[in-house]
């Protein structure tokens, strides 16, 4: 898994598009209707912590936790810049380690398929349970199969956003779902000249049913699945999935 070391300095402008205000509403909602409003909240795989700064506008007292130290300086500068007062701390996932319980935990924009081993799957959910009080909830969003088969599959796609132009290039293994992507960037510097860095990481896609499976494992019920940003039942052809469970 990448630690996203170039990425981290135009991630956000190429995730502009994201809506992090909205998506945040839609997760403080999910957060509500499980019962959970205000507290301490987790942000895992928070990245560059734009959603981080959302949740603490609505109230949360939030926990930003990356695997990428050049992602959470600039999720620092961030915070800053907003006013938002954010604890970071560097972990990956599946070793999750905090000096307490959590109300929620939100873990967004396909984090989860980024652990290509179920194994580390199962301990960032045995993790996330461990560290979450009873009755509290877990909300993640993962990539569907569907999405991994049909849309990202062998694809090529190109990003221009102001002085970043970027290549996406992804290869499919069938067998697994897990897509690799290659990314080539090119940014302009003050002079008007483009330099290239490259980024090239792997997510793998799984079913409604291990995820289910694993998250009752790890000690959480009442599950429900949502198409994205709705409370509908998802389609056949959904391409992202939001979780929610009930630690027991």
């Amino acid at each position: 898994m990448s630690g996203y070391g170039d990425f981290s300095a135009v991630y956000d402008c190429l995730t502009d598009n994201v809506e992090y205000e909205k998506r945040a509403r839609y997760i403080h909602r999910l957060l509500q209707d499980g019962g959970v409003d205000g507290g301490l909240l987790l942000d895992l795989a928070c990245g560059t912590g734009r959603l981080s700064c959302e949740m603490a506008k609505l109230g949360y007292e939030v926990i930003g936790v990356d695997i990428s130290g050049e992602m959470l300086s600039v999720a620092q500068n961030n915070a800053a810049e907003q006013g938002a007062d954010i604890l970071f701390l560097c972990q990956p996932m599946q070793s999750l380690d905090l000096f307490g319980t959590v109300r929620g935990t939100v873990c967004t924009l396909d984090s989860i398929n980024h652990l290509t081993d179920p194994a580390d799957v199962k301990k960032t959910f045995a993790g996330v349970s461990l560290f979450t009080e009873p009755g509290g909830l877990f909300v993640f969003d993962v990539n569907t199969p569907y999405k991994h088969r049909e849309i990202l599959a062998n694809n090529t796609f190109v990003y221009d956003a102001n002085e970043v132009y970027c290549v996406w290039q992804n290869t499919l293994d069938p067998t697994t779902d897990t897509v690799t992507i290659d990314l080539d960037i090119f940014e302009q510097d003050e002079d008007g000249a483009y330099y290239r860095t490259q980024e090239s990481f792997c997510e793998r896609a799984y079913t409604q049913e291990d995820l289910t499976n694993w998250l009752e494992e790890a000690g959480f019920d009442n599950i429900k699945i949502y198409e994205e940003l709705t409370v509908d039942e998802p389609k056949a052809d959904a391409q992202r999935w939001f979780f929610t469970a009930r630690k027991k």
